[in-house]
Parts: C-alpha cells; structure tokens; sequence
C-alpha cells in the first residue's frame, strides 16, 4: 500500500471570533478537497442560536409604527436580527424587556433565563423618544442551523411577528491553496483556512466540530460501523388533535388568567398542556400568573377531562385536592392578583 503524507495544522492568528489555520503539507489536489468541504459545513452545518420571532404591546405587523419609540418595526427587527446568544435549550425561550422611560435600548437591556447568553450586550435595538412609552417587547429564541426564513414560521400566535433566523454562528469562512514542498518535490498542498464567527463559538471549536460532521459521513462511506445514538421514538402518541389545537377560550378562564395566557403566546389548549408537562415552575414563570391563576386553571382543565389525555404526563396535578403551593403564600398573593384582574378588564373593556 502507498503510504500517504498526513498534514500538520498550524494556528497562525486566533481570537475569539477570528482564526487562522494553515494545514500542511497535502497530497496534491487534496488543499481544495478539504478546503471546500469545510467551507460548506462551516456555512451550513454548525447549530446556533437566533430570534424566530417577536411581540410588541399593541403591535400587529411588521410594517407599523412604534409609539414614542424613533425606529418603526422593520429596523427594530434587523436590529434584533443581530442579536447574538448562546442557548443551552432546545426548546424554544422566551426573553423580554420593559420599555417604561425616555433613552437608548441595548441587548444587554433583556431579561433572560440562565440557559440564554447574549454575547454582544451593547448592540444598539432602539431608542424610547418620550418617557410616556410604555412597551413590553417579547423575543422567541430557538436553535437551528445555518439560514430560517420569517416564511417558514406561518403558524404562530396573533400578535407574534416571524423573524428571518440566522442560525449559523459562522460568518465568514475562506480558504487558499498554495504550493510547497518536501525535499525535492514541490507538488504538495499548503492550505489556508479563514474562519469568522459571531462571538457563540471559538474558531477553532468550529472547525473541529465541522471535521466531526464530515467523518461522520465518509465513516459511512467507507462501510465502518457506525453508533447509532438511539434517539427516543416518538412513542408518544401525541395529544390528540382536537384537543391540542382547541382555543382557550373554551377553557372559559377569567381574564386576568385568560389575559396572561395570551400575552405569552398561548392560544391553544395543547400548549397549555404541554407547559404543564413540564412542571408547576414552568407555569409560574408566565408574567403576572400566579398560584390562584394555576389552580383556577387546572379546575378547568380537570372539568373537561384534558388532564389525562394521551401523549402528555400531567400526573402531578391529578386529583381534587390540588393545589399550588402552599395557601398562605396564596393569600399574600390575591390581592396583587386582584389588583391585576381589574387593571386586565380596562385593559379588555
């Protein structure tokens, strides 16, 4: 068998969003195998985070105006479009920002749970005019990979607004092949490989982890034995679809809870349940429901027997004697709940 020359990997520039990498020497022809190859992947394969899609009090489209605010929608949306972050989640996270005074809005401005990290905390999203704005802005993130466009998000909540999802945590990515040499020979391939990121991911990890893709494939190829990581099959029935895509205006819930529900996005029994699966702390996270909120919720729930549908574990609200919490907690509650049902029904009026 002829033995092949194996290259070496050099790191001629490095940062946390610029590398520079020389691979050699290779067999002639092999700079541009290689070089292509991991340009694609690193364009197009490598997972990240994005914005998939926003919310705005009182606001419907993509086209409108923003009250007391200098940007209208469409540059609020390709400023947030550049919002960089690192999700440890894979499902989709909410994160949001109050608008209620007069000056500039960063990213660093949102609130975010502990599995969301914004990388670039001072890009620039908008600037309130007026200390009369009063804005509560909601953002979806998501993880994905490479390029989602707004149109492929056809089915979201009324009010909530598509973004164009740039997943990709690579920006730029280049490669040059040059000649050298090995002794007398001078047919050998010199290749340099340029990569740019957005700050997520360190060039170096992405071209590891684009290597990786790559084996992954031609480890197929080439007739080895592959591991198949054993992904759990989507046993689950799943909720049945007439009670999954129910409104929850048939739930008949007051308005404070009903208000809530659709300020969150929800507006479907399904993802009601589907929260709930998750757990009483996943509930209580949704802004302004609270203890009394959930219990009143689950008694709906429970009169039209949506708590042991198939597809779904709500076990841990079963039987009459639920409730959330404990009920000294609840009394201490009531009344700023009782104050936001009021505020909820002008609101509504």
């Amino acid at each position: 068998m002829i033995n092949m020359v194996l290259p070496k990997i050099e790191v001629e520039a490095s940062s946390q969003n610029y590398g520079h990498f020389v691979i050699s020497p290779l067999e002639s022809g092999y700079g541009i195998t290689l070089g292509n190859a991991l340009r694609r992947v690193l364009l197009s394969s490598l997972p990240g985070a994005a914005v998939s899609s926003i919310r705005l009090t009182n606001i419907h489209h993509e086209f409108s105006a923003i009250p007391h605010v200098r940007e209208d929608m469409t540059r609020l949306i390709l400023n947030v479009k550049q919002i960089r972050m690192i999700s440890r989640s894979e499902e989709p996270v909410r994160i949001h920002v109050e608008v209620t005074h007069e000056g500039p809005v960063t990213a660093g401005d949102l609130i975010c749970p502990p599995e969301v990290e914004i990388v670039n905390p001072d890009l620039y999203l908008l600037t309130a005019d007026s200390n009369d704005v009063d804005l509560d802005i909601e953002l979806v993130v998501s993880t994905g990979r490479g390029y989602s466009p707004a149109e492929d998000r056809t089915r979201l909540p009324l009010g909530e607004i598509p973004v164009d999802a740039i997943y990709s945590p690579v920006k730029k990515a280049a490669y040059r092949v040059e000649r050298t040499r090995i002794g007398q020979q001078t047919d050998y391939d010199r290749l340099n490989l340029e990569i740019w990121t957005d700050g997520t991911i360190a060039p170096e990890e992405a071209m590891r982890r684009s290597a990786e893709i790559l084996v992954q494939h031609l480890t197929l190829l080439a007739g080895a034995k592959v591991v198949e990581i054993e992904q759990a099959e989507e046993e689950e029935e799943g909720i049945p679809s007439r009670i999954y895509d129910a409104p929850i205006e048939e739930l008949e819930l007051t308005v404070r809870a009903y208000n809530c529900l659709k300020r969150a996005g929800i507006t479907k029994v399904g993802e009601i349940l589907r929260r709930m699966e998750k757990g009483e702390d996943e509930m209580l996270a949704i802004r302004n429901f609270g203890k009394k909120s959930l219990d009143e919720l689950v008694d709906k729930l429970r009169e039209k027997n949506y708590l042991e549908v198939p597809g779904v574990d709500l076990s841990a609200f079963f039987g009459d004697g639920y409730r959330s919490g404990d009920t000294e907690s609840e009394d201490a509650e009531a009344g700023g709940e009782e104050m936001g049902d009021a505020m909820d029904e002008v609101g509504s009026a």
